[in-house]
């Protein structure tokens, strides 16, 4: 099982809150540019978070393989695949 850590926690709360923030916009009816422009930072800002959980898992997975060559390569893969799957 993973952690995550508080850091990772707080990025996805305040993902929460820029959504909440764009359906707000929506019912009041901005125009789309703006709209769209924080859609474009949420979506920035999930991709910055996967990249973060992709990064700390490789880590722990690193650590576990104690020296293990193929082991660690299966875990570089690993972490490959499951960015380029974010995409």
């Amino acid at each position: 099982m993973n952690s995550y850590d508080d850091k990772i926690k707080n990025r996805i709360k305040r993902l929460e809150g820029q959504l909440r923030g764009i359906m707000k916009m929506m019912e009041e009816g901005k125009d789309c540019k703006s709209v769209i422009t924080q859609l474009s930072a949420v979506r920035s800002g999930v991709d910055r978070s996967i990249g973060l959980i992709v990064s700390q898992n490789l880590i722990n997975c690193i650590r576990e393989a104690e020296g293990d060559e193929n082991a660690m390569n299966d875990s570089i893969k690993e972490a490959v695949n499951l960015f380029v799957k974010s995409r």
